[in-house]
């Protein structure tokens, strides 16, 4: 008989998390130590949570940098939160273990094939005359994308007791479940998916091995999670038009925001004084919020394309509207985005000069890591601005929802998930219709906010529907 890995060795953890970027981040201070801080945001949250409650609960992730990979391997087997330093930011709530992948396999199994290839192929970002091109390189990073996987599936297998839940995140770790499969058939696996799906016919863009092993991969799972039943029925044609199999734990478990958690975030000092800078620059004006990261599937450029068109071709708004849009920086090592990123600057720079006044800034255009500010934008808007190319859900427009303290209009991209969990009750636009988005953006700051109020009303109790703890819990409601 086949020795498997149950036979060998059986872990004690009862619940284990996989995930690319884990609960806790390494970085250098000033005087050389590691400052070590537990990650924020409901996700993260909502799973520490369920973990914290879960007598033996192990998080699995990867070493992000190599203070990480140097701390990861000072650790016994890689547990952190065994170190005397780790535990002070975890406060013994559940246990992490991270793994030191070697520095070359990371950046290829992160940056070529998880960035730059499987996030562009399923937001639809390629640039189709001249890429993708699937050639010796890109072989070589998807053979590391291989060996990335395989270590996160023999770390799990190692760790997960005896019929153990395994709960696996996101297009970094495709492949997980089937190799755990293979390792541990008395686990029990759930897959969750982040971003969102696309056709049979654009998904065949991946050569066949490749497609065949996603898809194959995924199907390991008990249980396939995604935002909303747009995705998940675009996933089942998929399986069936790749593997010849039609999938029976495909779930829908949208993911809301914890509105207790915003508001705790949202209240703070930092918050009240960026606010109090903003109203300052705003005064009595009406704002258009958009907070994003510079991703090229947030559709910034066409967005700030359709703000300059509403001022174009409707000058009534002129000294009386502002627009703020405060990016966080994204991938900047990845060159399509740093070309991105420069091209968005300069079309903020040539809205700033055409419109502005000595009484007026139209445009209040930051990228940087200014979370303060960023919230302080979303409880100022009027309207809450979301365009993307493509997305899960969109987490920002519900979080606006709960922040904003004017029952704004939400102008937002029929290509996000977030489309079916607001209803009726947002602006809904092509994001590739520059004219018409400037059209959405006229009709919703021309709507007096007594008419707004239902409307937020019921996009804000749709935002909060299931916050991140109880869409956490629900997955693992469905895997027993």
């Amino acid at each position: 008989m086949t020795e498997t890995t149950a036979d060998r060795t059986t872990g004690t953890a009862r619940l284990l998390v996989a995930s690319n970027r884990g609960p806790l981040t390494v970085v250098a201070v000033d005087d050389g130590d590691d400052q070590i801080t537990r990650g924020s945001g409901g996700l993260v949250s909502g799973m520490q949570a369920a973990l914290s409650t879960t007598p033996d609960a192990v998080w699995v992730s990867a070493a992000m940098n190599d203070r990480e990979r140097s701390l990861a391997r000072r650790a016994p087997g890689g547990r952190i939160s065994e170190l005397p330093e780790v535990a002070d930011a975890l406060h013994g709530d559940f246990d992490v273990r991270l793994l030191p992948i070697d520095a070359l396999t990371f950046r290829n199994a992160y940056n070529g094939v998880a960035n730059s290839t499987l996030w562009f192929v399923l937001h639809r970002l390629y640039d189709l005359p001249t890429q993708p091109s699937f050639d010796a390189t890109w072989r070589r990073q998807w053979n590391s994308y291989i060996r990335f996987n395989r270590a996160f599936a023999e770390a799990l297998a190692e760790a997960a007791g005896p019929d153990a839940t395994v709960m696996v995140q996101d297009y970094h770790l495709f492949l997980v479940p089937k190799m755990l499969r293979d390792l541990r058939p008395d686990v029990r696996i759930g897959h969750f998916t982040h971003t969102p799906w696309i056709t049979p016919d654009d998904f065949a863009m991946l050569p066949d091995d490749v497609a065949h092993a996603i898809v194959d991969g995924m199907l390991g799972a008990d249980v396939i999670g995604f935002h909303t039943e747009r995705w998940a029925e675009l996933f089942r044609a998929t399986a069936r038009a790749v593997t010849d199999v039609d999938p029976d734990g495909v779930r829908v478990f949208p993911l809301g925001t914890d509105p207790d958690e915003m508001k705790r975030l949202g209240g703070r000092r930092s918050v009240d004084s960026a606010l109090r800078v903003l109203d300052d620059t705003v005064g009595d004006r009406l704002l258009i919020g958009r907070v994003d990261r510079t991703e090229l599937s947030k559709n910034v450029f066409r967005g700030l394309l359709a703000f300059r068109e509403l001022l174009r071709t409707r000058p009534e708004w002129h000294g009386r509207v502002v627009h703020a849009v405060y990016n966080n920086p994204s991938r900047e090592d990845v060159p399509a985005y740093r070309e991105y990123t420069a091209r968005i600057e300069r079309l903020a720079s040539d809205i700033d000069d055409e419109f502005s006044t000595d009484e007026w800034t139209p445009l209040i255009f930051e990228i940087g890591d200014d979370y303060p500010s960023a919230l302080a934008v979303l409880r100022r808007s009027d309207v809450v601005f979301v365009n993307s190319v493509r997305d899960g859900m969109n987490l920002v427009v519900l979080e606006g929802l709960v922040l904003s303290e004017r029952s704004p209009a939400v102008v937002l991209s029929r290509e996000t998930g977030a489309v079916e969990v607001l209803g009726d009750d947002a602006f809904v636009v092509n994001p590739f219709d520059v004219s018409a988005t400037a059209q959405a953006l006229h009709d919703a700051l021309s709507t007096p906010v007594e008419q707004r109020r239902p409307g937020a009303e019921r996009m804000r109790a749709a935002a909060v529907k299931l916050p991140p703890i109880d869409w956490f819990q629900a997955q693992l409601d469905a895997l027993s």
